[in-house]
């Protein structure tokens, strides 16, 4: 039988040269390899082409404007202050205790009540005074008799005068027994040593209390003090009867108004600051012994100052800045596109909602106020004042 040819030639010729089907192999394999490479080369391509069109379109694509509040920074007139930290402290305070060792057998007070000065607070045991005393006054009724008859026979000239003498002394010492054991009994009666409000009760009854064991603590608060120190630089400006304005944590709603009353008469050697203090009627007794306060001390001269609101400051380790809002570069008229440039400023003292600026910032530039984490430098904003709080220098929770 006749075999089949492949390209031309018989089988039994490849079978022969094997060299030759190698070659036809070879050529085979790259034909299919430039297939492959043209099929990747051709979506490669594409996909470049589709990559530029994006690239172009978001170029071309205008971010839409970021809405945010606006404030023109101004002028404005604010006293000299001297700004300090202190703590209130009570006019009158103390933790009443014994001064004698004994029982309680009466507590008189309940916890956070109001007491006036000499109210009963905690009595102590007192039976076995009250039983030397009985036997002490019939101690003084005696030598009181003897002495009278010692006078009338003393008048009479029956005895001498030392025996007079004897009879009276015998009789004060008496009496001083007594008083002794009236004394005793006294400080095991304790009362509120002046006006004031109660603490939290430590005692119990039938409890033996020894000598300075606290029993309650006791405070005057209307009116109360706020402690602070100045520098030793500042003592030129401040005198008593200045008002101070005093602001604590607790009530971040509220000012609180006092007056300078005492400036201590010497300087601490360690830290050249002299101690102040400020009184306060605190009607309310809304301040509290042990608060945390800012104090400042108003002086009668005052300075004109830059203001913006403190919520325009964005604060970092590199400095404070603000984001100043103007027109695009080359816009013109009303409608022109707003854009925001990063300015770094420095700031002064701070009053309400408002900071001053000593440098960085003209007055009528205006700032962002709210919105700033979102900003770049030459990002396009939209200005809408409506939703944000208006700034105040005596701000309260519902808008600051």
């Amino acid at each position: 039988m006749e075999r089949i040819a492949k390209h031309g030639f018989p089988i039994d010729f490849f079978a022969c040269n094997p060299q030759i089907s190698i070659k036809i192999m070879k050529r085979k394999i790259k034909l299919a390899f430039l297939a492959v490479l043209l099929v990747a080369g051709a979506l490669a391509g594409i996909k470049t082409l589709q990559i530029r069109t994006m690239i172009a379109a978001a170029k071309a694509a205008v971010p839409p404007a970021t809405t945010v509040s606006a404030f023109v920074s101004r002028e404005e007139k604010w006293p000299d202050t001297l700004t300090a930290v202190g703590s209130i402290n009570a006019e009158q305070g103390v933790t009443v205790s014994p001064e004698i060792a004994g029982t309680v057998s009466e507590i008189a007070f309940d916890s956070g009540a109001v007491v006036a000065k000499g109210d009963l607070l905690v009595r102590l045991d007192t039976s076995l005074e009250e039983a030397q005393l009985r036997s002490a006054e019939a101690q003084v009724e005696l030598a009181r008799l003897d002495a009278e008859r010692i006078r009338q026979l003393r008048a009479n000239n029956i005895i001498s005068q030392s025996d007079l003498d004897t009879a009276e002394a015998t009789l004060k010492q008496q009496q001083g027994n007594a008083d002794a054991i009236r004394a005793t009994i006294a400080k095991k009666t304790i009362r509120a040593p002046f006006a004031g409000r109660l603490g939290i009760r430590l005692v119990n009854l039938g409890e033996l209390l020894e000598v300075g064991k606290s029993i309650v603590s006791l405070q005057s608060l209307s009116p109360i003090h706020a402690d602070f120190s100045l520098p030793q630089q500042n003592l030129a400006q401040i005198k008593t009867g200045q008002p101070v304005r005093i602001f604590v944590d607790t009530y971040p709603d509220k000012q609180f108004e006092g007056v300078l009353t005492a400036i201590n008469p010497d300087v601490d050697s360690t830290t050249r600051n002299v101690r102040l203090r400020a009184t306060l009627e605190n009607r309310d007794q809304l301040l509290q012994p042990g608060m945390f306060a800012k104090m400042e001390v108003m002086l009668p001269t005052e300075q004109t100052v830059q203001v913006i609101p403190a919520t325009a400051i964005l604060s970092a380790t590199y400095g404070d800045s603000v984001y100043v809002i103007e027109p695009k570069a080359g816009a013109t008229g009303t409608n022109a596109t707003l854009v925001v440039r990063q300015q770094f400023v420095r700031t002064g003292v701070t009053r309400g909602d408002f900071v001053s600026v000593l440098a960085g910032l003209k007055i009528g530039e205006r700032v962002v106020n709210s919105g700033l984490f979102k900003l770049h430098n030459g990002m396009t904003v939209k200005e809408n004042n409506e939703l944000a709080p208006k700034a105040s220098e005596k701000p309260s929770p519902s808008d600051s």
